[in-house]
């Protein structure tokens, strides 16, 4: 009966020191926190220029979508058209397609301003890709004036209660 225990002891043991090997590994890979501060990027192509920085005084929604995600596109072209309505916010929308043709097709057909429109063809390989942490889907990111991230994941119904 005692072998039996001391196993079962040897074996608990063994289980705890692996778990405790796991400690401090969860943490969030999904996207960014509310509080955070969004990281800064720019697009300096001829054709668009945009920093982030440039928006500080301003509420801004980022919002991260691609053609071929049908759900993130979709809440981008919800989300432009409610911004179209709002003065105390712009929105900084980004793509994240390999073919500027797409891009521009997409953009025409669901409406959205091309002015407020941006891609990043290098997809899910580019950097700004993995510093807003997308690999798990496509979010978008209500920042305040300074810069600060205040939601995520906003709907259009719920983007006047943000702003007021």
């Amino acid at each position: 009966m005692i072998k039996n225990v001391s196993g079962i002891f040897v074996v608990l043991l063994m289980i705890s020191f692996i778990s405790f090997s796991f400690v401090g590994k969860d943490t969030p890979t999904e996207g960014l926190s509310i509080g955070d501060k969004a990281p800064e990027f720019n697009f300096g192509k001829e054709k668009q220029s945009m920093n982030l920085k440039d928006l500080r005084g301003k509420y801004v929604l980022l919002s991260f979508w691609a053609s071929y995600d049908a759900s993130s596109r979709m809440q981008n072209a919800t989300l432009s058209h409610a911004i179209s309505e709002a003065d105390n916010v712009e929105m900084v929308s980004v793509s994240f397609d390999e073919y500027e043709s797409i891009f521009n097709g997409t953009i025409k057909q669901d409406r959205i301003p091309a002015s407020n429109c941006y891609v990043d063809l290098n997809g899910q390989k580019s950097s700004l890709y993995k510093t807003y942490r997308l690999q798990k889907g496509f979010k978008n990111y209500l920042l305040d004036k300074n810069g600060v991230i205040i939601a995520k994941d906003v709907k259009a119904s719920e983007l006047s209660s943000y702003l007021n």
